[in-house]
Formats: C-alpha cells, structure tokens, sequence
C-alpha cells in the first residue's frame, strides 16, 4: 500500500480495496467516507431490527436467525425488482391512448389550455351576504301586536341572492397584464 495507508482504519482499508476491486482508480476521499456512513446506518439498522425481532422471540440475546431475517426484511423492503417489461409496455400502450390536449395556437409559445396551466385559479372563497334588515323586521313585527294583519312592507324578505353565497375566485401566480 502506499505511503501512510498503513495508520488508516481498517474499515477504510477496506473500502478502498473494494473500489480498487471493481476498478475504481480514481475517486474524492469523501466517496470513502460516504461509503462508512452508508455501511453503518444499514449495520445499526439490521442490528436494531434483529434485536426487536429476538425481544419478540422472547430471547434475551440476538442470534444469527434473528439478524438473517432482519437482513432480509431490508432486502424485501429496499431493494425491489422492477415491472417485468411486458407490464410497462401495456401500461404505456392505456396511457398512450388518452391524446394529449390541444394547445392554444397564436402568436408566441405555444400553451396548453388555461384550464390545464398554474396561472387557472385554484380556489374559491364563499363569501355569504349578512341580511341587514332582519334584525330590525323582528323587533318591528314585536311592536305591532299579534292580532293585527302585518303590512306586506314589514314582511320579511325572501330574496334568493341574500341567502346564497357569492364565490370569488383568486390567482395565485403573479398577474399578467392583457
């Protein structure tokens, strides 16, 4: 090895001749570095599963059987195969078959429809009109008496548009000028 490898620790060592190993000349020494924190993260994760597996066991220490299936509890959960490629070309062939949809033609860049960009307002707020007067026609309608026919002028109103509310609806991006 070369000049001062020898005082290096050992699991550096070994890092270093795995990425010799796989011919790997050139690297930063932070790739070094990476590669322990990535091996002890997955050693601390494995040994804490193994444990919780042997405390469930009801053994008071870990055995090999408890870190082999923590080991492949992490293999079943990280490392899963991809689609066969049959399944991806029929998914691809549904998805293919929807069309794109047309863009806005004119001047400038062309854009999907407003109603498939950012820019489309994304929400509305309710706002509900108070009736103003209700307040009054009750107290009216107790000073008049109850025996007495009520004025069709003290009537309470049944107008539709105080009882519906008003949406409004905002842009979020920036406003454009038209």
């Amino acid at each position: 090895m070369a000049d001062g490898e020898e005082d290096l620790p050992r699991d550096v060592k070994s890092v270093k001749t795995l990425l010799k190993s796989m011919g790997v000349e050139n690297y930063e020494p932070r790739v070094v570095h990476q590669f322990l924190e990535l091996w002890y993260h997955y050693a601390v994760d494995v040994i804490t599963d193994a444990q919780v597996y042997s405390e469930h066991a009801g053994k008071s220490i870990i055995d090999s059987d408890d870190v082999k299936l923590a080991i492949q509890s992490k293999v079943n959960f990280s490392f899963s195969q991809p689609p066969p490629r049959e399944v991806l070309l029929e998914l691809a062939r549904e998805k293919n078959k929807i069309p794109l949809p047309k863009s806005l033609s004119g001047p400038g860049m062309a854009l999907p429809p407003e109603g498939d960009t950012l820019i489309n307002p994304n929400y509305q707020l309710a706002i509900s009109r108070k009736r103003t007067n209700e307040a009054v026609e009750e107290t009216e309608e107790d000073e008049g008496g109850s025996d007495s026919k009520p004025n069709p002028s003290q009537e309470p109103r049944t107008d539709l548009h105080q009882n519906t509310p008003q949406r409004v609806s905002f842009p979020i991006g920036p406003q454009r000028r038209r």
